[in-house]
């Protein structure tokens, strides 16, 4: 990309999930950015993509909330905007349907008559200029649409630190694949790389970043609901993920998908590329923080994996006490043989084999009942501590 042309990071402020509130901060963002009709063709089916994790109520944070993708959705229909579809690929074993129900996505998609992408079947799409991946097993939908609007959450990481625009591709691709690319790519520069690859290929048009409230903490599934109060906009989601970072005082070039990003020309995630503005023209990095930012967010600013074998470093483990048994960890694993251990029928909690776990922390994401966190082992937290006062 050429650096003389900045990307413009567009950032409105939004007290609460109001419907008429959230509507007008989204015409008000995609308006900084030179209007709705700058991204898209009014003849061209328009993919709407939530952050469709795993079934949760909107109210724990896990989601793509539904005011502001039916805010979205009205302002593409008040626009002129009729072929309209839309859809995610959760991670959990879940239909897509069933999680878009219980996210209040698919009441607001039927409000506003967008109807619900094919996410149950898939296509391979080969991808000959890709850095890393030559080609994807996408979601038929994703693959269908002439146009991606990116719908992200903003949220903490096990993996990856951090889950923003280009991470919220990764529910482009189908099924089953999803978990055996954490196998293939097991660490967290080799699949920000696959990240990378998949956003352009998909080439998502405009990214709408749902931070009125995000999550802290043990993240992408499990963490804490924290009002940010905000909504982030950008055609570039490397540009959108930089300033996300910038808000929650974590340092971008920590974030793999900024760093191959920029490297393979998906966007920018260095600051004098990027245009920051909201109502009241262009601001720099550090008036952004003042106004918006949060520099105590709960966020592992340490190292994302620490490639240590065995019980060692930063590791998943069990909460016994919130422990359902439901088994849904041993499901997620994408490791064969499994990294857990579980005898259902002796009411066991499922055990860990670390000598086997990959840390893509699967099982962490999907456990619908917060009881599995990361743990830091006391070095490593004392680490982090110094970093968040700098």
């Amino acid at each position: 990309m050429d650096k003389a042309q900045k990307s413009k990071v567009a950032v409105v402020a939004c007290e609460n999930y109001d419907d008429e509130k959230v509507y007008a901060a989204v015409r008000e963002g995609i308006g900084l950015l030179g209007g709705i009709g700058a991204f898209f063709g009014r003849d061209e089916s328009i993919l709407l993509k939530p952050n469709l994790l795993r079934k949760a109520e909107p109210s724990q944070a896990v989601t793509t909330h539904p005011a502001v993708f039916a805010a979205a959705a009205r302002l593409l229909r008040e626009e002129g905007f009729d072929k309209l579809l839309y859809g995610d690929s959760p991670g959990s074993i879940h239909a897509p349907s069933k999680v878009a129900e219980a996210a209040g996505i698919a009441a607001a998609a039927a409000r506003y008559d967008v109807a619900e992408g094919d996410f149950s079947g898939g296509v391979t799409d080969g991808f000959p200029g890709g850095k890393a991946v030559k080609s994807f097993e996408l979601c038929a939908a994703a693959a269908q649409a002439d146009a991606i609007l990116n719908l992200c959450k903003m949220k903490t990481h096990a993996s990856m630190r951090l889950t923003g625009a280009v991470k919220n591709m990764y529910g482009c691709v189908f099924g089953f694949n999803k978990g055996a690319g954490h196998a293939r790519y097991p660490d967290p520069n080799s699949f920000g790389k696959m990240l990378v690859d998949l956003n352009l290929l998909l080439k998502p048009r405009l990214s709408v970043m749902d931070g009125i409230v995000a999550m802290e903490g043990n993240g992408p599934g499990s963490g804490d609901p924290v009002p940010m109060k905000v909504l982030l906009f950008s055609a570039d989601p490397v540009a959108l993920d930089t300033v996300f970072c910038h808000m929650v005082n974590v340092d971008p070039a920590t974030l793999p998908t900024n760093v191959y990003g920029e490297i393979y020309g998906l966007g920018f995630s260095d600051t004098d590329a990027i245009e920051i503005v909201d109502g009241s023209g262009v601001l720099s990095i550090e008036q952004m923080r003042s106004k918006y930012g949060y520099a105590a967010f709960r966020v592992n600013r340490g190292a994302l994996k620490a490639n240590i074998p065995g019980a060692k470093g930063r590791r998943p483990v069990i909460v016994k006490d919130r422990c359902v048994r439901c088994g849904a960890c041993v499901t997620a694993c994408p490791v064969e043989p499994k990294a857990l251990a579980f005898d259902k029928a002796k009411g066991a909690v499922p055990q860990y084999d670390y000598n086997l776990c990959i840390r893509c922390y699967c099982c962490q994401e999907m456990c619908p009942e917060k009881a599995i966190r990361v743990k830091t082992p006391l070095p490593l937290a004392l680490l982090d501590k110094v970093r968040l006062r700098r």
